[in-house]
Order: C-alpha cells, then sequence, then structure tokens
C-alpha cells in the first residue's frame, strides 16, 4: 500500500511538473532586444507611405509622404567632452537613445535588367552575415548590398566574379539605381545623393555631396560655423541631443559659409560641430534633385525628387522613356535609426504611359499640379535579417517557389513578412523553445497517462 501511494505521489508530482514546465514553455516569450547580438526589434513592423509619380518630356517626379514623429536632422557630430574634442559617429542598434541619426528614404529602380527584382524586390541584394547581421563579426563593416550574379556563390560574400564579367553584366545593364535622400547630408543643397548596386554599393561618379571635418592628426574639426553669419561657432549638446534641434537654426556647415577651426577659441564642454561639411556635387552625383526641399511638418515628412528621363549616365542610372513599364521598392529610416533598422517595401511596378501597379500621370509644363496625381497607399514593413541565401535556402518553406521565380507578393503580404523577420531574428531560440515544448508536452501525456492508469489499479485492487 505504501508503495502504491508512493508511486502516485510520484507520478502526481512528475505530472504537476510536466504541466508547469509546459505552461511555462507555452507562456513566455522569446523576443527581447539583445544589443550585444545586434537584435533590436522596433515597436512598429509596418508603416505608411504616400507615393505620387509624374513625368513630362524630360523629367520625372517622384512625391513621397511618410509620417514621423519628429524630424531627425543630424548626424556624424564633432562633441567637445572632457576637454578635448571626440568624434560622436556611430551606427546604434535600434533607435539612437540621444536622437542623433538622420532620417532617410531611399529608392532602388530597375528596368527589368535584373529580372529577380521585380519578384524579390531588395530582398536579393542582401547576402548572408551582412554588417549588423547576428554573429556577423567586426570583420562584416564593409559587407554591404550586392547582385548575386556578382558572386560566384551569391551567399558567398567573397567570391566576387572577375573584373571582366562584371563589366560585361555592368554594359548589359545589370545593376539597380538607387536614389538615396538624407535630412541632413543631402536636403539641405536640395539633392539626393545618386548610387547604384552591382558588385557592391556604389557611389556613382563625379564628387560627393560632402567632404569629412574631422582632422585625424590634430584630434580637431577643420571647420567651423561663421559667428558672424550663423551668431554661433558651435551647436550646443543640450540642444541637439534627444532631436530637440531646431530646424529652422544652423544645423549643417556649408563649405560656401564655414570659416576654419578656430583652435584658440575657448570651447565649453557640450560644444557641437557638424562632422561632414556639405558641398556642391557634380558629375553623375548631381542628378538628382529635391523639388523645393524636403519639409517635415505636422508629424509627416514631405520630399519631392525630380531627375532627367536620361542623365546621360547609362552605366549608373537607369534610362526611363515613355511606354516603359520600371520596377521601384522603396526603404525608409526614421526615429533615429540607422543600418539594417528600416522599412522597406515589396516590390513595385511603374508604368510610364503603361498599364502597372502605379500609373505616372504625364504633364505638361515645368512642375505637376499634384493634385491632378492620383496618390498610391504602400505598406512598408521591417525586414529583419532575412538574406537572399536564407530564401533560396532549403530552410525556407518556400524555397521551392522561389526556384520557380513565383513572386513574392503572391504568397505573402507586408505584415506577414514583418512578422518571419522577427522570427529569423530570433531563429535559434524559437528552436529551442519549440523542442522544450514538445518534451514537455510528451512528458505530460505520459504522466497523465500513467498516473490514470495507477488510480485504476488501484481503484480495482
Amino acid at each position: 500500500m505504501l508503495r502504491r501511494r508512493t508511486a502516485i505521489l510520484v507520478v502526481t508530482e512528475l505530472f504537476m511538473a510536466a504541466l508547469l514546465l509546459s505552461l511555462v514553455t507555452h507562456s513566455s516569450g522569446v523576443v527581447h532586444n539583445d544589443a550585444a547580438r545586434n537584435i533590436w526589434i522596433p515597436p512598429e513592423l509596418t508603416m505608411p507611405v504616400q507615393l505620387q509619380v509624374a513625368y513630362n518630356d524630360e523629367r520625372i517626379f517622384f512625391r513621397y509622404r511618410w509620417p514621423a514623429k519628429q524630424p531627425h536632422v543630424l548626424t556624424d557630430l564633432l562633441r567637445y567632452s572632457d576637454g578635448k574634442w571626440q568624434r560622436q559617429l556611430r551606427t546604434p542598434v535600434g533607435s539612437d537613445p540621444d536622437g542623433i541619426y538622420e532620417d532617410r528614404l531611399a529608392m532602388m529602380v530597375d528596368d527589368g535588367s535584373v529580372p529577380e527584382f521585380q519578384r524579390y524586390g531588395g530582398y536579393i541584394t542582401v547576402g548572408a552575415d551582412m554588417r549588423d547581421f547576428t554573429g556577423s563579426g567586426a570583420d562584416a563593416a564593409h559587407r554591404r548590398k550586392y547582385l548575386p550574379a556578382s558572386r560566384s556563390d551569391p551567399g558567398d560574400w567573397y567570391s566576387i566574379v572577375d573584373a571582366r564579367t562584371l563589366d560585361a553584366q555592368r554594359r548589359a545593364g545589370y545593376f539597380l539605381d538607387l536614389w538615396h535622400w538624407r535630412a541632413h547630408l543631402s536636403n539641405p543643397l536640395g539633392r539626393s545623393d545618386d548610387q547604384h548596386i552591382a558588385w557592391y554599393r556604389l557611389y556613382d561618379s563625379g564628387e560627393p555631396l560632402s567632404v569629412g571635418n574631422w582632422d585625424a592628426d590634430s584630434g580637431q574639426p577643420r571647420w567651423m560655423f561663421d559667428p558672424a553669419r550663423d551668431g554661433v561657432r558651435a551647436l550646443r549638446w543640450e540642444d541637439v541631443a534627444a532631436g530637440h534641434g531646431d530646424v529652422r537654426g544652423p544645423y549643417y556647415l556649408s563649405a560656401a559659409t564655414a570659416v576654419p577651426f578656430d583652435a584658440a577659441h575657448e570651447w565649453r564642454e557640450g560644444d557641437v560641430i557638424p562632422g561632414q561639411v556639405l558641398r556642391e556635387p557634380s558629375g553623375s552625383r548631381d542628378e538628382i534633385r529635391v523639388q523645393g526641399q524636403g519639409r517635415w511638418a505636422g508629424g509627416q515628412w514631405d520630399v519631392t525628387l525630380v531627375r532627367a528621363l536620361d542623365t546621360g549616365h547609362p552605366l549608373e542610372d537607369k534610362v526611363l522613356r515613355d511606354q516603359g513599364v520600371y520596377s521601384i521598392a522603396l526603404s525608409v529610416h526614421r526615429d533615429a535609426r540607422a543600418s539594417r533598422w528600416h522599412y522597406v517595401s515589396l516590390p513595385l511596378q511603374l508604368g510610364l504611359g503603361r498599364q502597372a501597379e502605379l500609373m505616372a500621370t504625364r504633364f505638361t509644363g515645368d512642375t505637376p499640379d499634384w493634385d491632378r496625381v492620383d496618390p498610391l497607399e504602400l505598406t512598408l514593413f521591417y525586414p529583419g535579417q532575412v538574406s537572399w541565401k536564407h530564401l533560396s535556402s532549403a530552410r525556407h518553406a518556400g524555397s521551392k517557389y522561389i526556384a520557380k521565380g513565383v513572386p513574392v507578393k503572391y504568397r505573402h503580404k507586408e505584415r506577414q513578412l514583418a512578422q518571419y523577420g522577427v522570427e529569423i531574428e530570433f531563429d535559434r531560440e524559437i528552436r529551442r523553445h519549440w523542442a522544450l515544448s514538445l518534451v514537455a508536452g510528451v512528458l505530460l501525456v505520459a504522466s497523465f497517462v500513467f498516473s490514470v492508469s495507477l488510480l485504476f489499479r488501484h481503484r480495482g485492487d
């Protein structure tokens, strides 16, 4: 009798332990921020963008509007602290706590020469172990976007094909045109930087929009604000931190107005000078302009970019023509987030006089009447650490559809892709959690069956 009671007690305790383990494994979450592993999940996994497109015989206009709680127009600062100048340049994991990272918008454009892009968008440019991926290491700082055919093994960063093949790919149009608007480093000049993606994320030819203001040899800035013109030599940290800078005042240095740095001046703790000096670009870098200037008001950015249909740089810019259909994809950085902590869109078909998902409005004159241009409401999503290598591998359940060329939008919505991005961030934890849940479930069932069998045997006796 004592042995039977002891057995029933042990089985009951085993049942309760298994039940508790099952409850714990099913009720505890695995999603949490972990800066040490470059993981930070945005509180909002999707965001809206409104897009309007218009064109005339010579130029094309893109008008973008998206919500942002406040504007972030500063990046790469030089700060006087502890009696010396220090560079504040950093890539935050998620939102920068001091709000020191500029808002950005980027758009990739293709004319059909990169067929994977019109089906899978920016996913094809994300290789394995990219910078700021979990476990990528410090040596991954140079790993940026590239196109799959530029590698003999698309999942291996170092397997770049030979220079002759890369040149042939470029001449065949195998590159993505990249428009890159930045609230600090391009908007004050009324410009958007012009880049392209081929074997790497490359700058177009010509002089850049900015030059560095940090003199590493002397450990101090090269230039400062002109006190006679701007009223200050430097900004104050308490004014710019946490995004409280007044965008109507001086917040950027221009080569046309900056003056040489005065090392003899009595600098104060918390003085701040921009780490880049803006200047007029040239060549292909100077092809994308901002109509007016990007404006933030009432919790929303309103930015209009304009470019010639044919810039005369066919190896760096996609030539756009009436009756053409093109693929585009957008990304937005907001809330002081850098690197991969952005929102992206699915690829979108743009028609110039042709039927497409988004029809550009043709107009006559110099500028479009936006009231007559139909807007398209897009949903951008957080992509996580989903690489092209992963999507093409057997670990991805949809790889068979990718092998068949089925476009991503035929099988997934933006919200699903955002959730999948989060799941990939915690793939290891989710698998471990699933295994614990499985073990707990088996123990729970086994202990329940065993305890019931003992109970009936006890009643029978």
